[in-house]
């Protein structure tokens, strides 16, 4: 019987290992030599906390799931009752088509068609690709539609700790501002700098007991335009993940509203476009013209 992720679909690059997954088009593990680099989930079981998925057209949540674009007002369905927002766009749970696939690289591809709520037309495919470096993942969306859309997107991939949690991790994040959130519906309610906060991992930090659930801006990007994240787990080896200057923003989550068994096994760090609640507040929200395509790049390696 298939997987409740549906088809997976495997890629390998000499000592690493990756399964790509029909239900979504995520990617649901991710190891070298046996030493998970991302956090898996089982083969039979469904997807829990968005592990791996992209999130088009918008990343986290949306206020009512409501929003204005071009004088309109749209309505999408709330898929997250307990803050009444609609959390992660519209393709988590779709079928995603392996549009092409050889021994160390897979293409996955959907269309999104108008529906309510969202009237318009995106072609979307996403990369993964084994290489000397690691694993890179690109996305490229295209307005397949006649009208101008709104578009945002994100990836949820969770850093591994290897055994353990993520508790006794050190974790390196060069970001000076957070987005701080109200604690009942995880909406945005201003900024803070993280100089002086326990939020504060740019020069290193244990991860210890802190519970995390916030976009961190203002990275700080190497030579080829690129913020790091860093996590070292208890074993020695540190997960070195990267997004490209298309991504402002770095999500990151500490896992504790998984279930029991699945709390803080690893470390949510999501490239995003934009920040929570981007349709309703325009903030960074991308405007896609008839045509007009994005594309944005992450990565992530054992050292």
């Amino acid at each position: 019987m298939d997987a409740p992720s549906g088809r997976q679909f495997e890629i390998a690059s000499g000592a690493q290992r990756a399964t790509v997954v029909e239900v979504g088009g995520g990617i649901r593990e991710y190891d070298v030599d046996g030493r998970p680099v991302l956090d898996p989930y089982p083969r039979d079981a469904m997807v829990d906390g968005a592990h791996g998925a992209p999130l088009v057209p918008w990343p986290n949540r949306l206020d009512g799931g409501r929003y204005r674009f071009d004088g309109v007002e749209h309505q999408v369905p709330i898929n997250e009752p307990s803050t009444n927002t609609a959390i992660h766009g519209l393709l988590r749970w779709r079928a995603w088509q392996p549009l092409e696939h050889a021994a160390d690289r897979v293409v996955m591809g959907v269309r999104l068609h108008p529906m309510s709520g969202y009237p318009f037309t995106l072609d979307v495919r996403v990369e993964y690709r084994l290489g000397d470096t690691g694993l890179v993942v690109t996305t490229t969306t295209t307005n397949a539609g006649p009208d101008a859309c709104p578009y945002g997107h994100g990836q949820h991939p969770y850093l591994s700790p290897g055994s353990g949690l993520v508790d006794a991790c050190v974790l390196e994040l060069d970001a000076a501002t957070r987005v701080v959130v109200d604690a009942e519906r995880m909406l945005p309610v201003g900024r803070e700098a993280v100089a002086g906060t326990k939020y504060d991992f740019r020069g290193g930090a244990r991860i210890d007991d802190a519970v995390i659930d916030a976009a961190y801006t203002d990275l700080t990007r190497d030579a080829d335009g690129r913020t790091w994240a860093l996590l070292t787990g208890p074993d020695g080896a540190t997960v070195a993940f990267w997004v490209d200057s298309n991504y402002p923003f770095v999500q990151l989550f500490t896992g504790d509203t998984l279930a029991p068994g699945r709390q803080r096994r690893g470390l949510a760090c999501e490239p995003t476009t934009c920040p929570p609640n981007a349709f309703a507040t325009g903030e960074h929200l991308i405007r896609l013209s008839p045509g007009g395509s994005h594309t944005a790049s992450w990565g992530v390696g054992l050292r």
